[in-house]
């Protein structure tokens, strides 16, 4: 009988040694801003930044025998079944278990494989995808891509690798920029001029949400506003931007440099809000099942935009519009969310 060789999908990826070696010990230089860092790492990454690009997947006719073996030598706890990048199914560390107590271990896979799979789509903002690991008890999802082809798995442990390299990185900054300050050189200059730029969201327009605030994120860094800053209002004018696109009928997000301040403001057209408390509660949420399945309106926009504010302002008439204001300061000023 000829030896079954399982699928390996391979494409680049990051060592596990690597990520770790670089990654310091101890992550406490990132003080009172290492969680609006995180904040801004989820937004900026995508599934498919972090998954497993290298994927061992095995077809339908392979026996659970097969399975176990496969899954034992490469120390992984699921494998998938799929054929020709289409998926069928997973079979997990339980399903052989099950198996072998029911003594169909001989059996093929795809009469004991799970087929009701949950899996996300590999342009899918971090942010969203990590709520899916909450939401369910999987360990790991398939990743598709946009013509629902096999292309990666993640996992929570996949995810916790990708954040701990990238702090480890933002830690490194941090400590060269102390270091400078340190030897008196001067600090990089704040904004000189006023800029104002109007940016037009339209209505469950996903494809297109974010585009406003990583257009906003590169002009700060153009003009060299404080990091710390500059990463509190990307959080901000991606939040609000979303929150528009998929909770009104559209609306415009307004961005205002000055000397001393930067403000990011939308106004959007109906339904309103009837509560404003309960809407700035974590977990609030209006969105209908079709955004929650494409990751979105898990109701944390307005929370994560007042928690990184050092101003925030809402104003909503049910019907007709919600006008949003988060303001922040260039120089001294209240801590965020205040």
């Amino acid at each position: 009988m000829e030896q079954y060789t399982p699928t390996i999908i391979k494409g680049e990826q990051r060592q596990d040694d690597e990520i770790l070696a670089k990654t310091p010990l101890d992550a406490t230089s990132l003080g009172g801003d290492s969680s609006v860092i995180i904040m801004e790492l989820l937004q900026r990454f995508k599934v498919r930044d972090v998954m497993k690009r290298t994927v061992i997947s095995i077809a339908r006719d392979t026996s659970m025998r097969e399975a176990q073996r496969i899954m034992r030598e490469n120390r992984i706890s699921g494998v998938p079944v799929s054929e020709d990048g289409r998926l069928f199914g997973i079979v997990s560390v339980n399903d052989i278990i099950n198996a072998l107590d029911n003594g169909w271990i001989d059996d093929k896979c795809e009469d004991h494989m799970a087929s009701n799979l949950v899996v996300l789509e590999a342009g899918m903002p971090l942010a969203y995808a990590l709520r899916y690991f909450n939401n369910y008890t999987y360990g790991r999802f398939p990743v598709l891509d946009a013509s629902r082809k096999l292309v990666g798995i993640i996992s929570q442990r996949d995810v916790m690798k990708a954040l701990l390299y990238e702090l480890s990185v933002e830690i490194r900054k941090l400590e060269r920029k102390a270091a400078r300050a340190s030897s008196n050189t001067p600090e990089q200059a704040t904004s000189e001029n006023y800029f104002r730029k109007e940016f037009a969201v339209v209505h469950n327009d996903l494809g297109s949400a974010g585009r406003a605030a990583n257009e906003i994120k590169q002009i700060l860094k153009e003009r060299k506003i404080d990091r710390t800053v500059a990463r509190r209002v990307a959080i901000a004018a991606y939040e609000l931007e979303i929150n528009v696109c998929i909770h009104s009928h559209g609306g415009i997000l307004t961005f205002i440099l000055d000397d001393n301040t930067i403000t990011i403001k939308t106004k959007d057209r109906g339904p309103g809000i009837p509560d404003i408390e309960w809407a700035c509660r974590d977990g609030a949420s209006t969105a209908n099942d079709w955004i929650r399945s494409m990751g979105f309106g898990a109701g944390m926009g307005l929370p994560n935009s007042k928690r990184v504010s050092d101003k925030f302002e809402i104003e909503s008439e049910v019907g007709k519009y919600t006008k949003v204001t988060c303001t922040f300061n260039l120089g001294e000023g209240k801590e965020p969310g205040k």
